[in-house]
């Protein structure tokens, strides 16, 4: 018995040495390629981005109890006016969130219970991005008649 456990032992290790691979080289005269986290290679997505922001902008689409065509058309204009108005204004990337609202109205005593989208945009802090973000703002209100959009900003450091 005292035998077999030191036998056991390197057994053990030679399995888990097995197991364990190197990574990859590359062929003779070829330099190795770097991978890391961030992103390299493009200007308007700097590895490092400092002075960014991240804006969320709250849209109410639709009643929350809608029928399922009132849901399709709420659901299309917003494909659209995204396309015309939001993807234009920044090309290169955001994200777009489903979400549940909920606003008191001036003069209402029940609040609202709406279909909404959280846009969000991660961009420079610069006077032209905070410009887009109020033109889609004001073209989302004239299309809809909708009081406000909410808008949340916050400071972000960002990596691509």
């Amino acid at each position: 018995m005292s035998l077999f456990r030191p036998l056991l032992s390197i057994l053990a290790a030679s399995a888990i040495a097995a197991c364990a691979t190197s990574a990859p080289t590359s062929a003779p005269g070829v330099p190795e390629k770097v991978v890391t986290s961030a992103y390299h290679g493009d200007a308007a997505r700097p590895a490092e981005g400092i002075g960014w922001v991240r804006t969320e902008l709250y849209f109410a689409t639709g009643q929350w109890v809608a029928s399922p065509e009132e849901t399709a058309a709420s659901e299309q204009r917003w494909l659209d006016f995204l396309d015309r108005e939001v993807t234009p204004r920044f090309p290169k990337g955001l994200s777009v969130i489903d979400v549940y609202g909920q606003w008191l109205p001036p003069g209402a005593s029940t609040p609202s219970r709406l279909r909404s989208k959280e846009l969000v945009v991660h961009h420079p802090d610069t006077p032209e991005q905070a410009a887009a973000i109020e033109a889609i703002r004001t073209a989302w209100k004239q299309e809809t008649g909708h009081l406000s959009v909410l808008r949340s900003q916050l400071h972000a450091d960002v990596s691509f």
